[in-house]
């Protein structure tokens, strides 16, 4: 092997430990929900990263570190709650932090990059990944370097000869199970092969270790350039001015609407559109989120095509900047108004609460922008970003946010709209403790709504496996094995709801 180059042992490895990822992932993902097994998934990941990096000796950025306890961390959840929502954001977070993490392992720094950095970056990472593994066994690795080997040369006549006897053991098969009933059965019983399985076991492994496979290739074996201002492409000052001021005139529009009705009381809502406070505020809270989400890509797209301009020009764009940032302050506040009126009419929901989050979290970005790009200093905001994202996440796993919609629907006025024993029985196992403890104060048809749901919940507990081992659901289960009785006992009505 002393003639063999590093790129093509590199390869070789990367090729090796992508199989043995893509059986990992075969074992342990096929058991839903997700739990133990998507943390075994990514420690497993960054192990093999690990080992990759320190035993060729690439050569990675400090923040690789960091990248790596990040990850396991935000695995780690899946172990912790079990919303399926939350879990989704987790996802979400783990796909992010292996997009950045391709430019930590090339050697990039993440600091002091640009917006366009990151989404250029998470392009190539997914385009690598799917495809990664045909320049990696074509081009990176020289097989002509390993072909000579005496392993090498073994496996090629051990496959070459179990090709030449793989139909002589065909026809002497036959011909012995025919002979000989007994031979016969034990080939049968050997070769009782359910082939649905054996493909769909195949496809699976072959998918993660396709996508392992090119996604080290993408991250150790390519390097990334220094990071830079980018081309000088520049559509000039007058279209994007025109563009901001037309979009500041049109927000200015709604925001005088804003202060008069929504903020003006229920009464002037009822004459003007014949709807009430609460049905009026739940009509626009989305749109309003949708609106202020596509407000910071146009901000961030106009500062990246007017970067070359003068100063003077750029100056222009940060005033236009500035009052649409206010502007959006008011719509902003007017989104969360109207989420406040639709959960103190309607109660609180996985929708909404998330959503919530998502209006707190551009909030936050806008106000990181306007602190850093309008100030001259936009290196510092696309890291500054990714960042809150996750601190977002982290917030959201403290609140536990199935246990905060239980315990906000049941703190919420009994003359208000009635409590939703059905649809806080459907929530994930965070939420078994509270609705326990809550069951005997509940209404009798929410009592029943709840003690059925719970039942439900009880047998699909019941059929978890240690790859689907999960804190919450392991507690949940204790519980409701607890009051297994008491739920059968509790009263329902005629009729099962």
């Amino acid at each position: 092997m002393s003639a063999v180059r590093p790129e093509t042992r590199l390869g070789l490895h990367v090729l090796a430990g992508a199989a043995m990822l893509g059986v990992v992932g075969d074992l342990l993902l096929r058991a839903m929900p997700l739990g133990l097994n998507a943390f075994l998934c990514a420690t497993t990941l960054v192990a093999l990263a690990v080992w990759l990096v320190r035993r060729h000796r690439v050569p990675v950025s400090p923040d690789t570190p960091w990248l790596a306890a990040a990850a396991l961390l935000v695995a780690s959840n899946f172990v912790a709650r079990d919303s399926a929502a939350l879990h989704a954001l987790d996802a979400i977070g783990l796909v992010i932090i292996l997009a950045v993490a391709m430019l930590s392992l090339r050697g990039g720094t993440l600091r002091g990059r640009q917006a366009w950095d990151y989404a250029r970056t998470a392009l190539d990472a997914a385009a690598t990944a799917c495809i990664g593994v045909f320049p990696l066994i074509g081009r990176d690795i020289a097989w002509s370097e390993v072909s000579g080997g005496a392993r090498l040369g073994r496996a090629r006549g051990v496959a070459l000869g179990a090709v030449v006897a793989f139909p002589l053991l065909i026809v002497f098969g036959t011909l012995f199970a025919s002979a000989d009933v007994v031979f016969r059965d034990l080939v049968t019983q050997a070769f009782a092969v359910d082939f649905g399985a054996l493909l769909s076991h195949t496809v699976l492994i072959a998918v993660f270790a396709t996508l392992a496979a090119g996604y080290f290739r993408g991250a150790l074996l390519r390097r990334v350039s220094s990071a830079g201002e980018g081309s000088g492409f520049s559509v000039g000052i007058v279209p994007v001015a025109t563009a901001l001021g037309l979009v500041d005139a049109l927000f200015l529009v709604f925001v005088v609407i804003q202060l008069r009705y929504l903020f003006g009381g229920a009464q002037l809502i009822a004459t003007a559109t014949g709807l009430t406070y609460a049905e009026y505020a739940r009509r626009g809270f989305f749109e309003l989120v949708t609106a202020t989400a596509l407000t910071l890509p146009l901000l961030v797209t106009a500062d990246c095509v007017l970067r070359n301009e003068s100063r003077e020009r750029q100056r222009t764009f940060r005033h236009l900047a500035v009052v649409l940032l206010l502007l959006l302050v008011v719509v902003m506040a007017s989104a969360l108004e109207r989420m406040r009126l639709y959960v103190d009419a309607f109660g609180l929901s996985e929708i909404r609460l998330y959503s919530t989050a998502v209006m707190l979290y551009l909030a936050g970005v806008c106000a990181w922008f306007a602190w850093t790009t309008l100030r001259g200093e936009r290196r510092r905001f696309a890291f500054g970003a990714l960042v809150q994202g996750f601190a977002v996440l982290a917030g959201l796993h403290l609140v536990n946010p199935d246990a905060f919609i239980v315990r906000t629907n049941l703190a919420r006025p009994a003359a208000g709209r009635p409590f939703d024993g059905r649809y806080a029985a459907s929530l994930g196992a965070d939420a078994v403790p509270l609705l326990l403890d809550a069951l005997p104060r509940l209404a009798p048809p929410e009592q029943c709504r709840v003690a059925h749901g719970l039942v439900v919940r009880r047998t699909a507990l019941e059929h978890d496996d240690w790859r689907t081992w999960n804190f919450a659901r392991t507690t949940a289960r204790r519980l409701l094995h607890d009051q297994g009785e008491r739920l059968r006992t509790v009263a329902c009505p005629a009729s099962r709801p």
